[in-house]
């Protein structure tokens, strides 16, 4: 498997390593990659798919597991489940640090997006348009990333080449205007979707989807910016190149399931597998299904899948369980519960999207006494809270212990589920990812039109999804407006709560709460509570609302003020 990647980084560290010498013989002349700088169309585009790499390296981190559990659990749609230490501070916010892993992560992979774009950019310029677009992208999905969770950043437009340690933060403003230039830039240059080298290579809707999430969030701070939302989000949904997943298709339809389902199953996440939804699609490669690979192994089925292992209760691995999973987070109460009522019959809850109840699979588990008491849980024969027993068979409800609710067994989401029955440890995930989506846009068009008092606008938007969401549910009841909104309806918590209900497992919920500027407001709504305090405590809004800067790259940053986020140390 070959990874091309640019060897260059913002932090100082790494730039140590480039001290001027006049020995020739000292000059690095390195054969097994491809140099920096060069413009032939083989290095360019090697460098180009070292930018994805880098987002391979970001999201598929695997050192410490709960890196992706950083980004949903204490909001209001996730709780900590199996904890194990750099996700921690995210719910437990008193701790929450400069030092933290996660934070340090992110803030350097976004940092190593920028110079290698920037490398990109400079060696190809206006020569090479689709190049450069390209670059371009990563460097605003970077620069959107982190002012979203860090506000003021420093912003470097050309390539650093040298040990440089006088890095200043630039108002946000100023990172936008680079942001909103590279995306138009993108988006003119830019290959139509089916015209890029690679499916999953970036195409203008990639950047018409980014553009309108960021433009959103320049919006609250120039509203001119909230058309600009609605045009971008506009011109992906009347292209005629997608077309929301409104019927059974692909690999699984003799099988249970439902549309939405479909759209997630391994083998049915691409374009060329039949989902016209799907706008980018990161094509994992698993056991090189096309040339290539993928980077560590990513975590997404071990933080979103229940720990089921560890308990004895009558199943073994498989597809329709979604494989091993860890448990890293749980949905929380609101999520599980509050979000749904008064939605019966939306698919995006059903069994088959959020796994509510399993079912015993063990051969020689079959006929097995089971003890139940007063809530319908499991307990040892001989406990004296026992008041009934039950013989389970193959097929029947699995019935759980209490405290599995907490880490073990609880509804989960089947997005990230897959199994592989050579892999049965399931290490790494075995799936491609969904990256963006046709379901996201309409959202990202209501929102646009919600900030520009566009409600009526905004809710059809909304129904576009409901129609796909509960087209069961009407065809079985016979009420064709069934799940259908108005334009009184609509709020800003009303399309985050859309949000949570089509894009749970999907979006970043903290970027997206962070750039509504709601995550303060909503954290309450989480609503779970828990014997073992895994719940979410010690939230400042006047500190966490933004994550500090790392201190390692304050402490580099010798020659000038890296100035810290206030409240941290």
């Amino acid at each position: 498997m070959k990874h091309y990647k640019v060897i260059a980084s913002f932090i100082a560290l790494s730039l140590l390593t480039l001290t001027s010498c006049g020995d020739d013989y000292l000059t690095e002349n390195p054969y097994s990659f491809d140099k920096t700088g060069q413009t032939d169309a083989t290095t360019v585009d090697a460098e180009l798919v070292g930018l994805h790499s880098i987002f391979a390296e970001l999201w598929g981190y695997s050192s410490n597991q709960g890196f992706l559990s950083c980004w949903q659990i204490g909001t209001d749609v996730c709780s900590a489940g199996a904890t194990q230490g750099v996700e921690n501070p995210f719910y437990q916010y008193a701790d929450l640090n400069s030092e933290n892993a996660g934070v340090m992560y992110l803030w350097r992979k976004c940092y190593e997006f920028i110079n290698n774009a920037n490398l990109i950019i400079a060696a190809v310029g206006d020569d090479n348009k689709p190049a450069c677009a390209e670059a371009r992208f990563f460097r605003a999905y970077a620069y959107n990333t982190l002012v979203t969770l860090w506000g003021d950043v420093p912003l470097i437009a050309q390539p650093v080449t040298v040990p440089t340690f006088n890095f200043t933060r630039h108002p946000v403003a100023d990172v936008d205007k680079l942001i909103d230039e590279d995306l138009q830039y993108g988006i003119a240059n830019l290959p139509d979707v089916g015209s890029a080298a690679k499916p999953s290579r970036i195409n203008k809707d990639m950047a018409r989807q980014l553009a309108a999430e960021a433009y959103l969030r320049i919006g609250i701070r120039d509203n001119s910016y909230f058309a600009k939302a609605e045009q971008c989000a506009a011109a992906i949904i009347d292209g005629g190149k997608y077309k929301l997943i409104e019927d059974r298709y692909g690999k699984f339809t003799g099988e249970g399931g439902d549309p939405y389902r479909d759209m997630f199953r391994f083998g049915n996440q691409r374009r060329s597998q039949g989902n016209t939804e799907t706008i980018w699609t990161f094509e994992m490669e698993y056991n090189n299904q096309v040339t290539g690979g993928t980077i560590d192994n990513p975590q997404h089925r071990r933080v979103w899948q229940p720990a089921l292992h560890k308990i004895d209760i009558g199943y073994v691995n498989c597809d329709s369980l979604g494989g091993r999973g860890n448990g890293r987070l749980r949905l929380s109460n609101f999520m599980k519960y509050t979000v749904w009522r008064g939605l019966e019959g939306d698919m995006r809850n059903s069994n088959f999207n959020i796994r509510r109840t399993v079912y015993y699979n063990k051969a020689d588990f079959a006929g097995t006494a089971i003890g139940v008491d007063a809530k319908g849980f499991r307990v040892a024969l001989n406990s004296p809270d026992k008041i009934k027993e039950v013989t389970v068979q193959l097929g029947d409800a699995v019935i759980p212990y209490e405290s599995d609710s907490l880490e073990v067994l609880y509804p989960f989401v089947t997005k990230w589920g897959g199994y592989d029955p050579t892999d049965d440890f399931g290490y790494a995930i075995v799936k491609d990812w969904p990256i963006m989506r046709l379901g996201e846009t309409y959202l990202l068009r209501a929102e646009a039109r919600l900030r520009q008092n566009k409600n009526a606008e905004a809710a059809e938007d909304i129904n576009k999804l409901r129609s796909r969401a509960f087209k069961a549910a009407r065809a079985a009841s016979g009420n064709v407006s069934l799940g259908s909104v108005s334009a009184s309806d609509i709020s800003i918590d009303f399309i985050l709560d859309e949000r949570a209900r089509e894009l749970i497992g999907e979006e970043n919920r903290r970027m997206t709460l962070v750039r509504t500027g709601k995550l303060s407001d909503r954290i309450p709504m989480n609503g779970d509570t828990s014997p073992t305090g895994k719940v979410i405590t010690g939230f400042d809004a006047g500190k966490h609302i933004l994550l500090p800067i790392p201190l390692s790259e304050m402490q580099m940053n010798k020659d000038a003020e890296l100035r810290q986020n206030p409240g941290y140390n």
